[in-house]
């Protein structure tokens, strides 16, 4: 019997979202209905919502990728899923085609994103492919005080970085350097020290950096009150001085924003990897033979693989990761006011909307 639901909907870019009352559909053969726990706001969202970004269903669309919940009814088989704690992969894959039997599975055409390709996570429930579901002990999470809501920002925020730190290779006396450091990149600056990097965080906000001087980076600079390239001098005085290698930096672009880019770029060593993690639609002017002369790399990163979201949930439950200082829940009913706040960048945690507060 099917149940009903609630979700809000986008319904044109910059309207308040609508709320709707749904019937919860049975899920097909392959897919499970979650009862949704928490669902991330992230600035993905805010770019369908605010920035024209466009998304890949037609409108009226239900936002949201970054969802943990609890798996209520199965479709043919994906019965072994029922009654599961699970996090919902942002990204997808089918699982079947030549890319995902490559183990490119972030490439995969035929792949689901909730919040963008189908209804996503700003509801009570949503229906998804079986396909990469990461379960989730809810009595480890509890050991280390987090609850399945708090842990829904592992579906994108955390394990974003997560493949962008395996793409670069990252290994102990490596150096690090994350320019934006907000949801994604703050995680970044975790998991490439849990990885054995000594890390450098930019930021125009003394605010997280500050934070962040206790969850992992070595190092901080404020890029509001540095100059471009006095940037680059200080994190050269700062690897003569414990000893690091003055080639082959590992960068991570995190802010989604033409600064971040410009700074990110200025900083290719020999044998950089950069890695663009963050989006923004603005265009950006740099002289590409640059990553030529350094013979460096240029590493674009999507989503994250299913199979690495218990290699990134391990780091969490082991408390090489935390995510607890860097989130903070909500009433789903709130969702208009905290987007708002996000937009004004008011808000100093990630936000989490629970349907159940």
């Amino acid at each position: 019997m099917n149940s009903t639901g609630h979700r809000w909907l986008m319904t044109a870019v910059g309207e308040p979202f609508v709320k709707e009352e749904f019937t919860v559909p049975e899920p097909a053969a392959g897919e499970v209905t979650v009862e949704v726990a928490g669902c991330g706001v992230c600035h993905t969202d805010l770019g369908f919502l605010y920035d024209g970004v466009r998304t890949q269903h037609a409108l009226p669309l239900c936002l949201g990728h970054e969802i943990s919940g609890r798996v209520t009814a199965t479709g043919a088989g994906a019965e072994a899923f029922q009654g599961l704690s699970v996090v919902i992969p942002a990204v997808i894959p089918c699982g079947n085609c030549d890319l995902c039997n490559r183990g490119l599975g972030t490439m995969c055409r035929s792949q689901k994103m909730p919040g963008n390709d189908v209804h996503g996570g700003f509801a009570t429930h949503i229906t998804v492919p079986a396909e990469g579901l990461c379960p989730v002990d809810e009595d480890a999470l509890a050991a280390i005080g987090m609850t399945l809501s708090e842990v829904a920002v592992l579906a994108d925020a955390v394990t974003t970085p997560y493949q962008a730190v395996k793409l670069a290779d990252i290994n102990a006396g490596d150096l690090a350097i994350v320019v934006g450091v907000g949801g994604v990149g703050g995680y970044a600056v975790q998991i490439a020290s849990a990885m054995g990097a000594t890390v450098v965080a930019i930021d125009v906000d003394q605010l997280k950096l500050d934070q962040l001087a206790d969850f992992g980076a070595a190092m901080t600079i404020n890029a509001a009150e540095v100059e471009g390239r006095e940037i680059k001098n200080q994190i050269r005085s700062f690897v003569k001085e414990q000893g690091l290698r003055s080639t082959e930096w590992k960068i991570f672009e995190c802010s989604g924003t033409t600064a971040g880019q410009t700074t990110a770029f200025s900083l290719l060593t020999h044998g950089a990897h950069l890695a663009v993690v963050g989006f923004t639609m603005a265009k950006l002017e740099v002289r590409l033979s640059n990553l030529m002369a350094f013979s460096a790399k240029l590493q674009g990163n999507w989503g994250c693989l299913p199979e690495y979201y218990p290699q990134a949930l391990a780091l969490v439950l082991e408390g090489k990761i935390h995510m607890k200082p860097f989130v903070k829940l909500h009433p789903l009913e709130q969702i208009n006011t905290i987007f708002e706040a996000a937009r004004a960048h008011q808000l100093t945690e990630r936000a989490i909307l629970a349907p159940d507060l």
